[in-house]
């Protein structure tokens, strides 16, 4: 799972890194609320920690902005700030969940295990857009109308993070992030090929949705009867 860490206080901020990666998480740490929003707005990571005091601009308009951009990706929001009032301002200002400095380091990795539930599959490891039905698990592609077929690792990558953002045209630089990360050579034209791949498997099961190529902007999936 791909997390943004935006913390402006340099020791909490490495040490929050340190955790969550020896949890397994892929980690990107941002010091201000400028940068923050840029992240969050790159649609690549699963979950943001968020602190409120930042220079630039508090994570409470932060969030705010990133909502307001149509960004649902779950925002755990950090303070030192205890009061009714700001906790109910973190969460009206977008935030799923609000944690009060000092905290456990426990307490912190369970909220990150709750909020990136809700950003999975469900129960039976799949997710479904219109027609299609998507195996995670499995790495199979099924259409309602009984046909199915075994999806390459990218392939499937590109499949999940489309039918976890249906609805929303994702640029090719967003999908190569997702998929090969940021530490990846791949060019974009990778991103390419394997898109023609992933409308191949499409076209396999015979489903009504196909991947809608938009020049300059990014890709979208989508019903072909939508025009």
């Amino acid at each position: 799972m791909k997390i943004l860490l935006a913390e402006d206080e340099k020791r909490m901020n490495r040490a929050l890194c340190e955790i969550m990666r020896q949890e397994g998480y892929e980690v990107t740490a941002v010091d201000n609320g400028e940068n923050a929003l840029y992240e969050i707005e790159s649609g690549v990571y699963d979950l943001v920690v968020l602190d409120v005091m930042m220079p630039g601009m508090n994570g409470y308009a932060v969030a705010k902005k990133a909502r307001a951009s149509g960004i649902r990706t779950p925002i755990l929001m950090l303070t030192a700030k205890s009061e009714l009032d700001d906790k109910v301002e973190g969460l009206d200002s977008g935030a799923d969940d609000y944690l009060t400095k000092p905290f456990m380091t426990k307490e912190l990795l369970a909220r990150l295990r709750a909020l990136g539930r809700r950003n999975l599959p469900t129960n039976d490891g799949s997710l479904s857009f219109e027609d299609l039905t998507l195996d995670v698990k499995n790495a199979v592609l099924k259409c309602a109308n009984g046909q199915s077929v075994r999806l390459g690792e990218k392939e499937l990558r590109i499949l999940e993070y489309l039918i976890a953002n249906q609805g929303q045209v994702l640029s090719r630089e967003q999908i190569a992030l997702k998929v090969w990360g940021y530490e990846s050579d791949s060019e974009y034209n990778n991103v390419e090929v394997y898109m023609s791949f992933a409308r191949k498997k499409l076209a396999y099961v015979e489903s009504r949705c196909e991947i809608k190529a938009l020049r300059g902007i990014g890709y979208e999936l989508r019903c072909k009867d939508v025009q």
